[in-house]
Formats: C-alpha cells, structure tokens, sequence
C-alpha cells in the first residue's frame, strides 16, 4: 500500500497509484481523483477535525389515500368530504337503532313499573320545639290576658246593622263600656237588639244601661256569668312614646290585636257621625296603631295590661272615619275620662257636663290663635261673666287656647259649679273675666 499510494514528487498525502498499476475504470476524471483531491480534506489525514451542521430530512409527502389526512405540520385529521357514502349511512343507522331501542325501553318500563302513590297514610312530618319567649309585658302576654275581657257587640235593625267593639269592667254587674255612636242606633228603634259576642265564641244579649253622646260614652250590661274584666289604668301617667296596643273587632274580625306607640296627648278631636246623636270634643289619646272602623268601643291598652282608652275614632285621608282604613292617627277616650262617665252611667243612667254657653269657631290673625265667640246664650255662664260676641278666647286657667276645641276640652274638664278664668281679646286689647260653670 506505501509503494502504491506513498507521496511523490514532494507533495503531501496519498499519491496516485502507479501507472503501471492503473486500470481503464480509475480516470481523471473521477471524483476521488479530481485535481483538488489533495486538498480534500477527507482526504487528508492531517486536516483538523471541526462539527457540521445536522442532518436535514425531507418532509413525508401528504398523502390523499383515505378520509385521514396528514398535514405538513405531522397532525392527522379527518376530512369528511372523502368520508364514503356508505360509512354515513352506518353511522346514521346506528343512531337511530340505539333511539329506538332507548325509546322503547323507556315506554316499557314507564307501563310496567309501579307507580309512587299520591297518598302515604300515616305519614308523619319531623318537627322541632324550639324555645318560644314570651316576655311578660309582650304583645302576646298582653294579648292573652287582655283579649278575654274584649267582646264584639252586634247591633240589628230592621234593614241595616252595625259592628263594634267593648270591654268588660265589671264582670259580677255584668257591665261593658263601648261607643255611644254604635249603640245609638238602637237606643230608639223598637226593633232593634243588641248582641255581645266574647272570645270563646259565646254570645248574650245585651241592654243599654246609659249613653252619652257629648263624650261618646255608651255602657252595656249582659247576663252572663264567669266573665273575664279589664285592668283600668290611669291615662293621665301616659308619655309620648309609652308602647300600647290596641284590641277589638276591626271590620268585623274579632278578637285582633295590633300594636304601636303613643304618638301625642290632649288631642282635641271633634265627634260626630252619620246616623248617630253623638256630637262630643274629646281630649284624646293619639296613636298609630291601626285601628279601623269596627274598633270603636275597643280596648287601648298599655305595657301593663291595664286599659287606658277607649278607641273611638281615626283620621281619614277621605275625611270619613266609617268608610276609611287606618293610617296611622287613630285616637281614644282616655280611661280616666271613661270611668267618670261609666260610673255615672251606671249610678244614674246620665252623665252630667259643664258648661259655659258659648258657641265659638277657630280664628288667627297670624301671630296667635284663638276660639272667637260667634254667640253667648242668654243668662249663660259666660253672658253673667261679661263675655261678648267676636270676644275671642286665647286661655282658661292660663292655659293657651287655640282653636274652638280647645276651648271646649278646657271647659269640659271642669265641673258644673266650678270657677274658671277666661282671658280675652277684645277690640285688640286683653282682659280677663271670671265665669262659674252651669250644667250641660
């Protein structure tokens, strides 16, 4: 191998083979014999190693033999424009055989299996007992012990009735304060009667013992043993504010309770009624519990239990206190008012007032308001006192005046034979004078 291929002539690497061993197939022209191929350097034992690039392979041709192609990137997907005829049709069978036999299954159990029945006799629900508090002094305390001594009265007439409330006061006389306008009906009508029914659902006839329509004040009696009676309370210890609550038969529903506030004191409110004589000025006790037509002769009553009004009347965006519902301004006769006047009712079958003899109207004259008297009856308290037409009165006792009502509560408070001092406005001057009050 040195002898053929050793270097000749000084160069460096392999040499060409001897000429007398060179064949017809080895030319010139060959590629390991080009005349560069000394400068090779795979041929060149001395040439320095070195890195190359990597190899690089063609990308697989895409081929379009079936439904499932493979793009350039290698991912495979299915094209469903190659998908056969045949195949489509297998598939849409196959769906609607499984449809059928779901279908049919569903039908066949549906008709076989037994049906859960509307009805489970004996079935008992789970309940729980948790701890109810009812503080004395709540609503609910309040209500049970008082709702006993509440009882509906039903009045009858020949072609119309009426419903309203009362309290028992005195169980053993058998004695029930309510309303003089929802007896008064009654009072004269021959045909009339009066039923009380009471919380148990028992009912008793009912008498008028004694109304009277200058304070709304009515009292009833009943025969009927074992009644409960009402805790009287004092209203003149009431402050705004004081928590009350107000029972009776509000449209007729016996027996319901609602709850509110004091919301005012000495409210003079002017009685008067459609179809009854009652014509009364009260000094009420305000409230925004509802009440409503048919709690007339109800109990207001306060944390204690004990009563300490009369409901009697609301206030009315439609300016009728018959036909209107409750918006919050409800008002009451104050117990102490009511047990003057029950008492008498009961001893006397009357109820006796004071009076000044004046009839007045509300006036101002835009810095202060009064009652101006439109007319003083003859040998009245008020004409032996001096009082004038167009007098305005602005205080009794010192206390201001400042409307006809007022003026009215301020007199009533009185009674007959009293003394009282009357400040008035006459021809722009004030000037007091001294009256003694007369009987109504």
């Amino acid at each position: 191998m040195l002898r053929a291929f050793a270097p000749r002539d000084g160069a460096r690497g392999l040499g060409e083979p001897p000429g007398g061993r060179r064949t017809a197939r080895r030319t010139a022209s060959a590629p390991f014999w080009k005349p560069d191929a000394t400068a090779d350097p795979w041929r060149d034992p001395y040439a320095p190693a070195g890195l190359g690039a990597p190899a690089e392979y063609p990308a697989e041709p895409q081929t379009d033999d079936g439904p499932v192609v493979v793009d350039a990137q290698g991912r495979k997907r299915l094209r469903l424009r190659d998908v056969s005829v045949r195949l489509t049709v297998l598939a849409l069978l196959s769906l609607l055989l499984v449809g059928v036999i779901g279908g049919t299954t569903a039908w066949w159990l549906g008709r076989t299996a037994d049906e859960q029945p509307l009805l489970a006799p004996g079935t008992q629900l789970s309940s729980v007992s948790p701890g109810v508090s009812r503080e004395p002094g709540s609503v609910a305390d309040i209500a049970g012990r008082v709702n006993p001594a509440v009882v509906s009265i039903e009045v009858t007439l020949t072609n119309a009735g009426a419903t309203g409330s009362g309290v028992v006061v005195d169980a053993e006389g058998g004695y029930i304060v309510t309303n003089n306008h929802v007896i008064s009906g009654a009072a004269d009508a021959e045909d009339a009667s009066i039923r009380a029914v009471f919380s148990d659902g028992s009912g008793s006839a009912a008498e008028i013992v004694g109304r009277d329509p200058a304070s709304d004040i009515a009292v009833l009696k009943v025969d009927k043993p074992g009644l409960a009676e009402a805790t009287l309370g004092e209203s003149e210890d009431l402050v705004v504010g004081d928590p009350v609550v107000a029972i009776g038969s509000p449209l007729g529903l016996a027996g319901t309770v609602t709850s509110g506030i004091v919301s005012a004191l000495d409210r003079p409110v002017r009685l008067s009624g459609e179809g009854s004589d009652t014509n009364a000025v009260i000094s009420a006790v305000q409230t925004d519990a509802p009440i409503n037509p048919g709690n007339s002769g109800g109990a207001l009553v306060d944390g204690t239990g004990a009563v300490i009004g009369i409901n009697t009347a609301i206030a009315s965006v439609g300016g009728s206190s018959t036909t209107g519902g409750s918006i919050g301004l409800g008002f009451a006769i104050p117990i102490d008012t009511v047990r003057d006047i029950a008492e008498q009712l009961i001893s006397t079958g009357t109820a006796v007032h004071a009076s000044l003899g004046v009839n007045a109207r509300t006036v101002t004259d835009g810095t202060r308001d009064g009652a101006l008297v439109l007319n003083v009856e003859p040998d009245s308290p008020a004409a032996d006192a001096g009082v004038q037409e167009q007098d305005v009165v602005i205080a009794v006792d010192g206390a201001p005046v400042a409307s006809s009502e007022e003026l009215v509560v301020a007199v009533d408070a009185h009674d007959p034979g009293d003394t009282i001092t009357l400040e008035l406005v006459r021809n722009g001057s004030s000037q007091e004078v001294q009256a003694t009050l007369a009987t109504a």
